[in-house]
């Protein structure tokens, strides 16, 4: 029987995604693990292999189409002897338009949307998981009436199996709470003459940072500290450090901490001495991390991504700095795979190097706190009675004031400051 593949979920957010290139065209031979498709994330370009033996019956999507929804077939697979028209009508490509692609295949059966007894509108888009629509399926429950407890209100397992069958169980409240709109586009441009701008499309990156920072600033309730860190005695123990590093054949040192690796591992240990702020928050449950995995905001063409250093606080700094600049190198070519960038319990973005004195960063679930890095500077502290000159830089902890409050906050900033003003703890 004819097979179809579909655009596939490569990470747990994952809900639309551009085909990229197409590798294989048409009447090629394929077999199970063949290369048939690169598809861009938001974040990556990953590969889409082959897990039947075949022919490339139909290209169902043509190459460079972006917004194509997971779970939309992008092709159809032939075994032997076998022709499109040999697929009963169970197996057709489903039914669904794909917006901007020059070829499309059957709209639904209804497209005017109607409003169901629930308050949701009919024919409106439902996010939930592949698993999760089976299972509703098999056991006869509306989906669309689940309240999903998810990222950004995805439909998962649980909430199936919380649900009766038959029933449409815990519907969605009639309405959500009410946030201004924007200008529209039509708005703004009025404010220019015509002629004095260009447009710019925005890609994938850009409108996945846009919806997801908003999000988080709409329904996340967010509270700030900051304090000042003197750096002199983590930047002489870095000097000493580096230069009893390994060499090459070439002579080149094998590892280079810099100041980014030691407040990494300053904010996993912190985690670890204070395991209350090492969580995240779900409507349900407090979710307590047994190890500390830390996001690295990294800077990349349209926008940023934050690879995850996992278990950090049981790494040395020479370790984290190898995978850091790893992960640097492979994020401004998008090559990260969605493991190493989903996930973690705390984020840190830096943006010292480029002369920012304080800053606060925005909290990107799951994560319950962020760390903004500012510019280490020479200042004059009052030690005692005299004024002596040190080198500083100033730390900005965002939390989901959900998750950690103001005394939490405070004890976890405080454990950070006291492992990069005493690196050595860091080692005890």
């Amino acid at each position: 029987m004819p097979v179809n593949v579909l655009m596939p979920a490569l990470s747990p957010t994952m809900e639309k995604g551009k085909l990229a290139k197409w590798l294989k065209k048409e009447g090629d031979a394929v077999k199970s693990g063949d290369i048939l498709a690169e598809i861009e994330t938001d974040k990556a370009t990953m590969e889409v292999e082959a897990v039947d033996e075949g022919t490339v019956g139909k290209l169902l999507i043509a190459a460079g189409t972006e917004d194509v929804l997971v779970n939309t077939p992008i092709a159809v697979i032939l075994g032997d002897g076998e022709k499109l028209g040999d697929a009963p009508a169970a197996a057709a490509p489903k039914a669904t338009t794909i917006a901007a692609a020059p070829i499309s295949v059957a709209a639904p059966a209804s497209s005017t949307p109607v409003t169901a007894a629930t308050g949701k509108t009919e024919g409106a888009r439902v996010f939930a998981s592949p698993l999760a629509r089976r299972v509703a399926k098999q056991q006869g429950i509306d989906i669309a009436a689940l309240l999903g407890s998810g990222p950004h209100g995805r439909i998962v397992l649980k909430d199936v199996e919380t649900a009766k069958p038959g029933a449409s169980a815990a519907a969605k409240p009639a309405s959500a709470p009410a946030f201004a709109a924007p200008p529209s586009e039509e708005q703004v441009l009025k404010l220019f003459a015509e002629g004095s701008y260009e447009l710019v499309p925005h890609d994938s990156l850009r409108k996945v940072i846009a919806r997801r920072l908003t999000e988080s600033k709409q329904t996340i309730p967010h509270f700030y500290v900051s304090v000042d860190v003197t750096l002199d005695h983590l930047l002489n123990l870095r000097e000493r450090l580096n230069l009893q590093a390994p060499k090459d054949k070439e002579g080149k040192p094998l590892w280079k901490i810099s100041v980014n690796d030691f407040i990494i591992k300053a904010m996993a240990m912190a985690l670890i001495k204070v395991p209350d702020a090492n969580v995240s928050w779900t409507e349900n449950a407090m979710v307590k991390h047994k190890h500390a995995d830390i996001g690295i905001a990294v800077s990349i063409p349209g926008g940023l991504i934050t690879p995850i250093v996992r278990s950090a606080e049981l790494k040395g700094l020479a370790q984290i700095s190898t995978e850091m600049k790893d992960y640097a190198a492979r994020a401004r070519t998008r090559k990260l795979k969605p493991d190493e960038y989903t996930g973690g319990s705390a984020a840190i973005s830096n943006m010292g190097m480029m002369n920012v004195k304080s800053f606060a960063a925005i909290v990107n679930p799951p994560h319950a706190s962020i760390l903004a890095i500012g510019s280490g500077e020479r200042r004059p502290v009052v030690r005692g009675n005299d004024i002596v000159i040190e080198q500083q830089m100033t730390i900005t902890l965002s939390t989901d004031h959900r998750c950690i409050d103001g005394a939490l906050g405070a004890e976890f900033i405080g454990a950070i400051k006291a492992y990069l003003e005493e690196p050595g703890l860091m080692l005890v």
